[in-house]
């Protein structure tokens, strides 16, 4: 699936959207291994319950799944490994401020390719109440009512 712009999309973080205000976004590059860029291209990846940790001046993507490739025999990593993120120092300096405040967290929103490199989209997110998740489903729902409306009068 492509967007406007050239990228296509592989994965979609939709439950950060649902749990999360995102404040800021930054596009980061991905260390992945010849086998993973495989599998990646053939969309078997999951950014469910993935998070970025920032150490010792470098980033790190925790907790992404990217199946094994089947025709990878021995040269397959781990699933679930640490993967750095390829980020400028100022970057990485302004995200470990960012994610020191109180209540604030790194999270990976969508995995697209941008030519032939793969990209991740991060978000600087604050965690959402019950009462703020209830409000937003209550609009969505009201914005499809009205949608199905207008759909009706046009006919």
């Amino acid at each position: 699936m492509a967007t406007k712009n050239g990228n296509s999309l592989i994965a979609q973080n939709k439950k950060a959207y649902h749990d999360y205000f995102v404040d800021e976004e930054y596009e980061a590059g991905i260390e992945l291994a010849g086998t993973e860029v495989k599998s990646v291209r053939e969309g078997k990846v999951n950014l469910k319950d993935s998070y970025v940790s920032v150490k010792t001046g470098e980033a790190f993507l925790i907790g992404m799944h990217i199946s094994p490739y089947e025709k990878g025999n021995i040269f397959n990593k781990d699933p679930l490994r640490p993967r750095k993120l390829l980020l400028h120092k100022r970057e990485i300096a302004k995200l470990i401020g960012l994610s020191q405040q109180d209540g604030y967290t790194l999270i990976p929103l969508k995995l697209y390719f941008k030519g032939s490199y793969v990209k991740v989209l991060l978000g600087v997110c604050r965690g959402k109440k019950n009462y703020d998740k209830r409000a937003a489903i209550a609009e969505k729902d009201s914005k499809r009512r009205m949608d199905r409306a207008l759909k009706e009068m046009q006919r």
